[in-house]
């Protein structure tokens, strides 16, 4: 690295590479002072970051603007899987694409090794707080941790006090967030223990971060993940009476949820349930899952809810996210969770200016990580002390209330002026206890991207500690950084910050924290995440149920409208367009899809101008509803509520089909029709926007077909797309047969439109390419065995899939399968016994709809078989 004497810069210089090019050079902006820099010596050792310099000379290879065309690919790789941070959680707005840097935080052996033995030992230092604080309270009698921090936190839960946890532990993961002061000392700003975020971004990051810089990573020795989350898991199992038989599942508050993405994707990852409070119920002092089958138990339960929404009989009674007596379950000791309810004081900022001490009272140890100077107010002796240095602070609440907010809020001293720091004086006088003050420290800074140079920027490392045995942690050598907006200090997601993978190298040493001698020892699964119960099939929620069947049927109704819309706005400019009844059935079609409002006036119409005026006017009116938001048929709103409905599913489809989701959605709502827009290029531009909607919506539905797991929930996927489909062809039929297009006389005339309606034209002519009989179309639309979209295939493929789903021999069928429509037997096509037929079948099957939601969804069959 060579210095810039002429401005405050450092330079990569230019490289040349194996094809002979020369990259032009990097340039880099110092850290500002005062912050220590990730990057450079550390002057308390002196020693070079030779770690830094390996990784940079990689980089240096890539030039401006390969390390340009590295950042495009990762962002959209970010985008490309879906990967958000929600930051209002609006369900109708767009979802926050997940901030990520280019650049990792490189971490060497020695700094991993204060790191990782300063946070397990806090870990450790937790576990007998809460175990004290819910049994004897030994500690609190001592007054070595004061009685308003714990029982008068808000986040103590008196109704759990003198339980004993499932598996004799208070706590299975901390998070801690640290940070170094200008001599490059670590120290913890924070603690989370309630739901600490991170775990699954962190992975995330680690998979995009480590492709784009795969030389650098192989070189380096990274050190990998998986195995401390498999021995996490396993130690949760563990610590449950069931053993490895464990059901283990996360509880999410759902999809409108800021962090959802995280908790879609470690579910996933960790091969474990994904459910909503909803989902759960409480019977006999156990935790049960509703599912398609009945009550399945939970044994396990990691939850990324706050606490107070956990029991709205307990707790917060208005809470719709909790499950009605679960702290009754806990408190039998039939559950283990992850975190047990009644952690969140430990989050109180307070309690880190009096770890010092109880380490040494509770383990005998002098604290080998510190924290930030932090006073309690509460005490008057601190509060007069610090009163006087508020500028050089930071301000937080002691409990989350004196925010008014649902966390911890930070006020940085220096930035208010003399009149503010009068008033926050007043507002600490008054009410002590409800304050705590932090020195403030200027955050370390690290490399990262921006704007065609390496800028540095401010930083927060948030480390995990992980129960992997009854008496041992292990801190997950990796983390999450939080990377502060422009050059200000505060790194919070919520407010502009983004984050970066961590790269803890293989020179340090895992650390493996014991508090006691060891009595056991968890084993370890081979080369995969957990998974659930071994053969045992996969389990689907009702909610999910729904949520499946709901998304097979916006697929199909999507799918028909695009194709219907597509086929007028061609035929209407065709070089011979459909004229009479011909035209009348195509625009009755579009009314009974919603396509087009009733009552539009007919195009059919023997005046050449009136046909061309009311065909302007149909096809002006077929633009305007397409991305209609408001009109629940078209095309537009359609798509979203398939995107809707598959959010809720993130955990079930493949990152490639959320990915087609999502483009499509995205693709298809920039088209809007404009005012004054000429007719002919608003067509155009809609006639693209649909074929591309067309090509997308394939490839969802073969992923949908082949991409999927074929369990129950597979099932009422395709049910919902089998309904969904023959309503269709039944409407398309009716009409034909209303309208007598089907008669000898019409056939031949009609045959091209109609074969493209019901989307069979290629295999229809490559069978009948000389002449067509009107038997033959007949065949083809409703009889035919193997064209998927003849009447008698569809019903026949949703006899087979209800059967499924209701678990009966193959010589038997549901008594849902006997109410699907049934068109093997041939009979004539244009009698009105025919007509009357599909009415029949068209009525049977909305019922058959209902009937599916009262047997898999509501469970209104099942009320006193399973209690539900």
């Amino acid at each position: 690295m060579q210095e810039s004497s002429s401005n405050p810069r450092w330079v990569l210089p230019s490289h040349a590479t194996s094809d002979g090019l020369n990259r032009s050079p990097i340039h880099a902006r110092r850290v500002a002072d005062g912050h220590f820099d990730e990057m450079q010596s550390d002057p308390l050792r002196g020693v070079g970051a030779a770690h830094w310099h390996a990784f940079f000379e990689q980089v240096a290879s890539l030039g401006v603007d390969g390390l340009d065309r590295q950042h495009r690919t990762m962002q959209r790789q970010v985008q490309d899987n879906g990967v958000t941070y929600n930051v209002y959680a609006d369900r109708d707005g767009p979802k926050r694409p997940w901030a990520l840097d280019l650049f990792p935080l490189l971490i060497d052996g020695q700094d991993w090794a204060e790191l990782s033995a300063g946070i397990a030992q806090r870990a450790r230092v937790l576990e007998a707080l809460m175990r004290d604080a819910y049994g004897a309270q030994q500690l609190l009698r001592q007054a070595l941790v004061p009685g308003a921090l714990v029982l008068g936190h808000p986040g103590f839960v008196r109704e759990l006090h003198g339980y004993a946890p499932a598996g004799e532990t208070h706590l299975h993961v901390a998070a801690f967030d640290v940070c170094r002061d200008a001599h490059g000392r670590w120290a913890v700003i924070s603690q989370r223990t309630q739901a600490p975020s991170g775990l699954g971004y962190l992975l995330e990051n680690r998979a995009i971060i480590s492709r784009q810089f795969p030389q650098a990573f192989a070189q380096l020795q990274v050190h990998a993940l998986e195995g401390t989350y498999r021995r996490w898991l396993q130690s949760l199992r563990t610590a449950s009476p069931a053993g490895d038989r464990a059901h283990v599942a996360l509880l999410t508050p759902g999809p409108y949820n800021e962090t959802y993405f995280e908790h879609a994707y470690l579910a996933r990852h960790l091969g474990i349930t994904l459910v909503e409070g909803h989902d759960l119920t409480v019977r006999g002092q156990q935790l049960f899952l509703r599912t398609l089958r009945g009550l399945e138990q939970i044994h396990v339960l990691i939850k990324r809810l706050d606490d107070a929404y956990l029991d709205p009989l307990e707790l917060m009674p208005d809470s719709t996210l909790g499950i009605p007596g679960l702290l009754q379950v806990v408190r039998a000791g039939q559950l283990v969770v992850s975190n047990p309810p009644g952690t969140a004081w430990l989050e109180s900022p307070a309690l880190l200016g009096f770890l010092p001490a109880l380490c040494e009272r509770i383990l005998h140890e002098t604290l080998r990580l510190p924290s930030l100077d932090t006073w309690w107010c509460g005490e008057r002796a601190a509060m007069e002390a610090v009163l006087p240095r508020l500028a050089e602070t930071v301000i937080k609440p002691t409990y989350p209330e004196a925010a008014g907010l649902n966390a911890i809020t930070a006020t940085l001293g220096r930035e208010l002026t003399a009149a503010q720091r009068d008033e926050w004086r007043g507002r600490i006088v008054r009410e002590p206890h409800r304050y705590t003050l932090q020195s403030y420290q200027p955050l370390s800074q690290m490399p990262t991207w921006r704007q065609r140079e390496i800028q540095p920027r401010s930083m927060v490392l948030r480390l995990f500690a992980l129960r992997t045995g009854r008496h041992e942690w292990q801190v997950l050598p990796g983390g999450l950084v939080r990377i502060a907006s422009m050059q200000g200090e505060i790194t919070s997601m919520q407010r502009g910050g983004s984050s970066a993978d961590v790269w803890v190298l293989r020179s340090a040493q895992l650390m493996l924290d014991v508090e006691l001698p060891r009595d056991e020892t968890v084993p370890v699964p081979n080369d995969t995440p957990a998974r659930t119960a071994a053969a045992k099939s996969r389990l689907v929620t009702s909610r999910s149920a729904e949520d499946l069947f709901w998304l097979g049927r916006y697929t199909e109704r999507s799918d028909n409208a695009q194709r219907l819309a597509r086929l007028c706005l061609h035929q209407i400019h065709h070089e011979d367009p459909p004229v009479g009844k011909a035209w009348s059935w195509l625009q009755m079609l579009c009314e009974r899809n919603g396509l087009v409002p009733v009552g539009v006036p007919s195009a059919d119409s023997a005046d050449v101008v009136r046909m061309e005026s009311r065909r302007r006017l149909f096809e002006r009116t077929l633009l305007a509803g397409l991305n209609d938001h408001a009109q629940l048929t078209s095309v537009g709103y359609n798509l979203r509520a398939m995107q809707r409905t598959a959010s809720g599913l993130r955990e079930r489809l493949s990152p490639q089909q959320w990915q087609a989701i999502t483009q499509l959605v995205d693709g298809f709502t920039r088209w809007h029709l404009m005012p004054g827009q000429d007719p002919d290029h608003a067509r155009a531009t809609a006639l693209t926007a649909l074929d591309e909607a067309a090509d997308w919506l394939a490839a969802i539905i073969g992923a949908q077909s082949d991409r999927m797991t074929r369990d129950d929930g597979w099932q009422l996927l395709t049910v919902g797309r089998l309904l969904e489909r023959m309503i269709f062809l039944l409407d398309a039929l009716m009409l034909s047969c209303e309208l007598d297009l089907l008669s000898p006389e019409h056939l031949s005339r009609q045959l091209p439109l109609l074969l493209e309606v019901f989307d069979c034209a290629q295999s229809f002519q490559a069978e009948h390419a000389d002449q067509a009989q009107l038997s033959d179309l007949c065949q083809l639309l409703v009889w035919d065995g193997e064209q998927p979209r003849a009447l008698h295939w569809v019903g026949r493929s949703l006899r087979a899939r209800l059967s499924k789903l209701g678990q009966v021999d193959r010589q038997s069928q549901d008594p849902l399968a006997q109410r699907v429509p049934d068109f093997s037997m041939a009979s004539e096509i244009h009698q009105p016994s025919f007509r009357d037929r599909l009415h029949e079948a068209r009525q049977t099957l909305w019922e058959l709809s209902d009937a599916i939601a009262s047997r898999y969804f509501s469970h209104a069959e099942r009320v006193g078989s399973i209690g539900v």
